[in-house]
């Protein structure tokens, strides 16, 4: 993992990986398909954005925000690593001139939603693409247990059409087994390995208390704790009665 760890330090200042990442990596570099349940905040990109910086070619990525294709764009961008997003607004003419910098190696990563799979240009233009890892981001949605079920993500089993060998990494922070089943199936995962690392943060506590003034209480937890909070209420109107009290 010498040469993962440079491209870390390189590009993000670490000097070691986190949790699993170093585990994922490595197997992605041998060519394995990959399932890897992390934790929100437990440096998912970096597990596909670090081997897909090891080999030439590009990184295709199926992201379903746009502020989250933005964010990450921008991120890599701020590193000097060309990257690019396929977003909405984009003219025809303005797409197919990017698709065509990708083709011809231009970027190394290009971060698209799942819609845009079902343009015929966008198919044609990845299918002659080097493509070097295929990372699917938040994928339970492609299945129909989640509750974030989202249909276009079943186009995502086009990129392992249009790139059998290549290694597809499908990254959530939950899964169910129906869930994980679903996923592995539906993007056509080959002798994946499985990654799952600890949702519990140790620097996070829960306390619950039962109060008849619930106001009174509020009031005096945000006078004794230091730093800011968040306080979750049912309505819209009770954030704005709350935030008027407060």
């Amino acid at each position: 993992m010498e040469n993962a760890a440079h491209i870390l330090k390189k590009y993000w200042g670490f000097d070691s990986f986190r949790g699993s990442q170093a585990e994922i990596i490595e197997t992605v570099m041998q060519q394995q398909d990959v399932l890897a349940l992390l934790p929100t905040g437990g440096g998912k990109s970096v597990c596909y954005q670090v081997p897909a910086l090891l080999h030439e070619g590009i990184c295709i990525v199926v992201s379903p925000l746009v502020a989250l294709i933005e964010d990450q764009v921008n991120g890599l961008k701020q590193k000097g690593i060309k990257a690019i997003g396929l977003t909405g607004g984009l003219g025809f003419q303005e797409v197919l001139t990017l698709l065509d910098n990708c083709l011809y190696g231009n970027y190394r990563f290009l971060y698209l939603s799942p819609e845009r799979l079902q343009q015929e240009l966008v198919r044609e233009k990845i299918a002659g693409m080097p493509v070097n890892l295929i990372a699917i981001d938040e994928a339970h949605c492609i299945s129909q247990w989640g509750n974030d079920f989202r249909p276009a993500y079943l186009e995502c089993a086009i990129l392992r059409e249009l790139h059998p060998n290549i290694p597809v990494m499908a990254l959530t922070a939950t899964a169910t087994e129906r869930v994980r089943e679903d996923i592995i199936q539906n993007l056509g995962l080959k002798n994946e390995h499985l990654f799952k690392d600890s949702f519990l943060r140790k620097n996070i506590s829960y306390q619950v208390f039962w109060e008849e003034d619930k106001r009174y209480r509020l009031q005096m937890l945000c006078s004794e704790a230091p730093g800011s909070g968040i306080v979750y209420v049912r309505s819209r109107r009770m954030t704005e009665e709350l935030s008027q009290f407060l």
